[in-house]
Protein backbone atom coordinates (compact mmCIF):
# COMPACT_ATOMS: atom_id res chain seq x y z
CA UNK A 1 0.00 0.00 0.00
CA UNK A 2 1.00 3.84 -0.93
CA UNK A 3 1.00 5.99 1.76
CA UNK A 4 1.82 9.73 1.68
CA UNK A 5 3.34 11.45 4.95
CA UNK A 6 0.22 13.09 5.66
CA UNK A 7 -1.94 9.39 6.07
CA UNK A 8 -3.31 9.85 1.87
CA UNK A 9 -3.33 6.93 0.57
CA UNK A 10 -2.53 6.79 -2.91
CA UNK A 11 -4.44 3.59 -5.40
CA UNK A 12 -4.88 5.41 -8.51
CA UNK A 13 -2.50 6.82 -11.10
CA UNK A 14 -3.32 8.46 -14.15
CA UNK A 15 -1.17 7.74 -17.08
CA UNK A 16 -0.16 10.06 -20.02
CA UNK A 17 0.34 8.26 -23.08
CA UNK A 18 1.18 11.42 -25.39
CA UNK A 19 1.43 14.78 -25.43
CA UNK A 20 0.17 15.28 -29.12
CA UNK A 21 -3.64 16.46 -29.64
CA UNK A 22 -6.31 17.36 -32.25
CA UNK A 23 -7.87 19.96 -31.20
CA UNK A 24 -5.98 23.52 -28.89
CA UNK A 25 -8.88 24.12 -26.00
CA UNK A 26 -8.42 27.00 -24.83
CA UNK A 27 -7.67 25.84 -20.96
CA UNK A 28 -5.42 23.27 -21.90
CA UNK A 29 -2.59 24.20 -24.33
CA UNK A 30 -1.88 28.08 -26.26
CA UNK A 31 -2.99 28.32 -29.28
CA UNK A 32 0.18 27.62 -31.31
CA UNK A 33 -0.01 24.28 -29.42
CA UNK A 34 3.40 23.56 -27.40
CA UNK A 35 7.01 21.93 -28.28
CA UNK A 36 6.24 18.49 -28.54
CA UNK A 37 8.52 15.27 -27.99
CA UNK A 38 9.91 12.92 -30.45
CA UNK A 39 8.06 10.09 -30.82
CA UNK A 40 10.89 8.27 -29.53
CA UNK A 41 11.17 10.12 -26.67
CA UNK A 42 8.15 9.19 -25.28
CA UNK A 43 7.44 5.71 -22.57
CA UNK A 44 6.87 2.53 -25.34
CA UNK A 45 3.75 1.00 -24.06
CA UNK A 46 5.71 -2.03 -22.84
CA UNK A 47 7.48 0.56 -20.60
CA UNK A 48 3.88 2.09 -19.40
CA UNK A 49 3.06 -1.30 -18.64
CA UNK A 50 6.13 -2.19 -16.59
CA UNK A 51 5.21 1.16 -14.96
CA UNK A 52 1.78 0.32 -14.19
CA UNK A 53 1.81 -3.55 -12.81
CA UNK A 54 4.86 -2.21 -10.19
CA UNK A 55 2.28 -0.15 -9.22
CA UNK A 56 -0.53 -2.33 -9.16
CA UNK A 57 1.79 -4.46 -6.59
CA UNK A 58 2.09 -1.33 -4.41
CA UNK A 59 -2.04 -1.36 -4.44
CA UNK A 60 -2.46 1.14 -7.46
CA UNK A 61 -5.73 -0.38 -8.41
CA UNK A 62 -7.44 2.34 -11.17
CA UNK A 63 -5.63 3.62 -13.94
CA UNK A 64 -6.99 6.80 -16.42
CA UNK A 65 -5.41 6.80 -19.53
CA UNK A 66 -5.00 10.18 -20.87
CA UNK A 67 -3.16 12.54 -23.07
CA UNK A 68 -3.28 14.98 -24.75
CA UNK A 69 -5.66 13.26 -26.54
CA UNK A 70 -4.74 9.41 -26.06
CA UNK A 71 -6.64 8.20 -29.33
CA UNK A 72 -4.14 10.15 -31.59
CA UNK A 73 -1.64 7.91 -30.36
CA UNK A 74 -1.78 4.77 -32.44
CA UNK A 75 -2.48 1.51 -31.63
CA UNK A 76 -4.15 2.41 -28.03
CA UNK A 77 -5.99 -0.66 -27.52
CA UNK A 78 -2.98 -2.70 -27.52
CA UNK A 79 -1.65 -0.82 -24.59
CA UNK A 80 -5.20 -1.69 -22.65
CA UNK A 81 -4.83 -5.15 -24.04
CA UNK A 82 -1.22 -5.27 -21.83
CA UNK A 83 -2.68 -3.63 -18.53
CA UNK A 84 -5.86 -5.85 -18.14
CA UNK A 85 -4.37 -9.12 -17.15
CA UNK A 86 -2.67 -7.28 -14.14
CA UNK A 87 -3.04 -8.64 -11.05
CA UNK A 88 -5.12 -6.35 -8.61
CA UNK A 89 -6.09 -3.59 -11.13
CA UNK A 90 -9.56 -2.82 -10.57
CA UNK A 91 -10.26 -0.81 -13.43
CA UNK A 92 -9.22 0.69 -17.09
CA UNK A 93 -10.46 4.20 -17.63
CA UNK A 94 -9.32 7.03 -20.16
CA UNK A 95 -10.71 10.51 -21.11
CA UNK A 96 -11.10 11.66 -24.33
CA UNK A 97 -12.47 14.54 -26.40
CA UNK A 98 -14.70 12.05 -28.28
CA UNK A 99 -13.55 13.16 -32.00
CA UNK A 100 -11.33 10.03 -32.88
CA UNK A 101 -13.86 7.65 -30.91
CA UNK A 102 -15.22 5.68 -33.79
CA UNK A 103 -17.89 2.88 -33.87
CA UNK A 104 -15.31 0.65 -34.51
CA UNK A 105 -12.49 2.42 -32.37
CA UNK A 106 -14.81 1.77 -29.25
CA UNK A 107 -15.69 -1.42 -29.76
CA UNK A 108 -12.47 -2.58 -30.27
CA UNK A 109 -11.64 -0.38 -27.10
CA UNK A 110 -14.03 -2.06 -24.92
CA UNK A 111 -12.63 -5.72 -26.44
CA UNK A 112 -9.85 -5.20 -25.58
CA UNK A 113 -10.92 -4.82 -21.56
CA UNK A 114 -11.37 -0.67 -21.16
CA UNK A 115 -14.16 -0.30 -18.41
CA UNK A 116 -15.21 3.65 -18.62
CA UNK A 117 -14.76 6.52 -20.81
CA UNK A 118 -15.08 10.01 -19.93
CA UNK A 119 -15.37 12.40 -22.69
CA UNK A 120 -15.14 16.11 -22.84
CA UNK A 121 -17.75 18.36 -23.79
CA UNK A 122 -17.85 21.79 -22.62
CA UNK A 123 -21.02 23.06 -24.40
CA UNK A 124 -23.71 22.07 -26.69
CA UNK A 125 -23.71 24.92 -28.63
CA UNK A 126 -21.44 24.20 -32.31
CA UNK A 127 -20.06 28.01 -32.46
CA UNK A 128 -19.29 28.21 -28.73
CA UNK A 129 -17.28 24.19 -29.13
CA UNK A 130 -15.55 25.67 -32.31
CA UNK A 131 -14.41 28.61 -29.89
CA UNK A 132 -13.47 27.15 -26.91
CA UNK A 133 -11.95 24.06 -28.68
CA UNK A 134 -10.14 26.28 -31.54
CA UNK A 135 -11.74 24.76 -34.32
CA UNK A 136 -13.11 21.47 -33.11
CA UNK A 137 -16.60 19.71 -34.92
CA UNK A 138 -18.89 19.22 -32.33
CA UNK A 139 -20.89 17.12 -34.62
CA UNK A 140 -17.30 14.47 -34.03
CA UNK A 141 -17.36 14.92 -30.41
CA UNK A 142 -21.17 14.08 -30.07
CA UNK A 143 -20.83 10.85 -32.57
CA UNK A 144 -18.22 9.44 -30.55
CA UNK A 145 -20.51 9.63 -27.28
CA UNK A 146 -22.97 7.62 -29.05
CA UNK A 147 -20.09 5.46 -30.39
CA UNK A 148 -19.68 4.89 -26.92
CA UNK A 149 -23.46 3.93 -25.55
CA UNK A 150 -23.30 1.43 -28.50
CA UNK A 151 -20.19 -0.31 -27.45
CA UNK A 152 -21.74 -0.72 -24.29
CA UNK A 153 -19.68 1.25 -22.20
CA UNK A 154 -21.92 1.23 -18.64
CA UNK A 155 -20.83 4.69 -16.93
CA UNK A 156 -19.99 7.06 -19.52
CA UNK A 157 -18.72 10.54 -17.68
CA UNK A 158 -19.60 13.97 -19.63
CA UNK A 159 -16.73 16.17 -18.28
CA UNK A 160 -18.00 19.87 -18.67
CA UNK A 161 -15.55 22.58 -17.99
CA UNK A 162 -17.42 25.26 -16.62
CA UNK A 163 -16.08 29.36 -17.68
CA UNK A 164 -17.49 32.81 -16.30
CA UNK A 165 -19.36 32.94 -19.53
CA UNK A 166 -20.94 29.47 -19.07
CA UNK A 167 -24.39 30.74 -19.22
CA UNK A 168 -27.24 28.47 -16.80
CA UNK A 169 -29.06 27.27 -19.90
CA UNK A 170 -26.11 25.65 -20.93
CA UNK A 171 -26.16 23.72 -17.96
CA UNK A 172 -29.33 23.06 -17.98
CA UNK A 173 -29.23 21.85 -21.65
CA UNK A 174 -26.61 19.65 -20.92
CA UNK A 175 -27.90 18.39 -17.86
CA UNK A 176 -31.13 17.51 -20.00
CA UNK A 177 -28.83 16.39 -22.55
CA UNK A 178 -26.96 13.68 -20.41
CA UNK A 179 -30.14 12.42 -18.22
CA UNK A 180 -31.64 11.44 -21.52
CA UNK A 181 -28.53 9.29 -22.22
CA UNK A 182 -27.97 7.91 -19.75
CA UNK A 183 -24.36 9.61 -18.83
CA UNK A 184 -23.08 10.88 -15.99
CA UNK A 185 -22.38 14.70 -15.89
CA UNK A 186 -19.19 16.05 -14.32
CA UNK A 187 -18.25 19.86 -14.03
CA UNK A 188 -15.24 21.07 -13.66
CA UNK A 189 -15.02 24.93 -12.49
CA UNK A 190 -12.15 26.63 -15.47
CA UNK A 191 -8.82 26.88 -13.58
CA UNK A 192 -5.20 27.46 -14.37
CA UNK A 193 -2.31 25.13 -12.89
CA UNK A 194 -0.32 28.88 -11.41
CA UNK A 195 -2.85 28.83 -8.71
CA UNK A 196 -4.55 25.60 -7.09
CA UNK A 197 -7.48 27.61 -5.17
CA UNK A 198 -9.29 27.83 -8.63
CA UNK A 199 -9.52 24.28 -8.64
CA UNK A 200 -12.86 22.75 -8.14
CA UNK A 201 -14.28 19.54 -8.97
CA UNK A 202 -17.92 18.59 -8.30
CA UNK A 203 -21.55 16.96 -9.22
CA UNK A 204 -23.99 19.36 -11.42
CA UNK A 205 -25.98 20.70 -7.93
CA UNK A 206 -22.88 21.07 -5.58
CA UNK A 207 -20.28 23.64 -5.68
CA UNK A 208 -17.96 22.42 -2.81
CA UNK A 209 -14.11 21.96 -3.94
CA UNK A 210 -12.24 18.56 -4.58
CA UNK A 211 -10.33 19.17 -0.91
CA UNK A 212 -5.90 18.56 -1.13
CA UNK A 213 -6.43 16.39 1.82
CA UNK A 214 -8.28 13.64 -0.27
CA UNK A 215 -6.19 13.48 -3.13
CA UNK A 216 -5.44 9.61 -4.03
CA UNK A 217 -3.35 9.93 -7.24
CA UNK A 218 -0.15 10.44 -8.93
CA UNK A 219 0.34 10.76 -12.51
CA UNK A 220 2.61 9.62 -14.99
CA UNK A 221 3.59 11.67 -18.08
CA UNK A 222 4.27 10.52 -21.13
CA UNK A 223 8.40 11.30 -20.95
CA UNK A 224 8.59 8.92 -17.96
CA UNK A 225 8.25 10.80 -15.09
CA UNK A 226 5.79 10.46 -11.91
CA UNK A 227 3.80 14.01 -10.80
CA UNK A 228 2.73 13.64 -7.34
CA UNK A 229 0.78 16.63 -7.68
CA UNK A 230 -0.70 18.40 -10.66
CA UNK A 231 -0.84 21.71 -9.02
CA UNK A 232 3.28 21.11 -8.41
CA UNK A 233 6.35 21.37 -10.31
CA UNK A 234 7.83 17.89 -8.31
CA UNK A 235 8.93 15.39 -11.00
CA UNK A 236 10.67 11.94 -10.22
CA UNK A 237 11.62 10.32 -12.80
CA UNK A 238 10.86 6.95 -13.52
CA UNK A 239 13.90 4.22 -12.84
CA UNK A 240 12.95 1.44 -14.57
CA UNK A 241 15.45 -0.75 -12.28
CA UNK A 242 13.61 0.17 -9.50
CA UNK A 243 9.79 1.16 -10.26
CA UNK A 244 8.87 0.68 -7.06
CA UNK A 245 11.60 3.07 -5.44
CA UNK A 246 10.05 5.56 -8.10
CA UNK A 247 6.66 5.23 -6.94
CA UNK A 248 8.07 5.57 -2.96
CA UNK A 249 9.78 8.74 -4.25
CA UNK A 250 7.26 9.82 -5.53
CA UNK A 251 4.46 9.29 -3.05
CA UNK A 252 7.29 10.60 -0.18
CA UNK A 253 7.19 13.99 -2.29
CA UNK A 254 3.70 14.28 -2.06
CA UNK A 255 3.03 18.08 -1.17
CA UNK A 256 0.42 18.34 1.77
CA UNK A 257 -1.31 20.82 -0.55
CA UNK A 258 -0.69 22.25 -3.94
CA UNK A 259 0.21 25.61 -5.36
CA UNK A 260 1.16 26.31 -8.65
CA UNK A 261 2.56 24.33 -11.48
CA UNK A 262 4.52 26.07 -14.29
CA UNK A 263 7.04 23.28 -15.78
CA UNK A 264 4.09 22.13 -18.47
CA UNK A 265 0.67 22.71 -19.76
CA UNK A 266 -2.39 21.21 -19.09
CA UNK A 267 -2.35 19.11 -22.36
CA UNK A 268 1.39 17.50 -21.07
CA UNK A 269 -0.32 16.23 -17.92
CA UNK A 270 -3.45 14.79 -19.09
CA UNK A 271 -6.69 15.06 -17.05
Amino acid sequence: MLVDGYGRTIDYLRVSVTDRCNLRCVYCMPEEGVALRRHADLLTYEQIAAVVRAGAGLGIGRVRLTGGEPLVRRGIEALVAMLRPIPGLREISMTTNGILLTSSKAQVLREAGLDRLNISLDTLDPARYAQITRGGEIAAALAGIEAARNAGFGRIKINMVVFEATTPREREAMETFCRGRGLELQTIRHFTLARRDHESLHPPVCDRPLPCDRCDRVRLTADGFLKPCLHSDIEIPVDFSDIEGSFAAAVGAKPEEGTSCSGRTMGEIGG
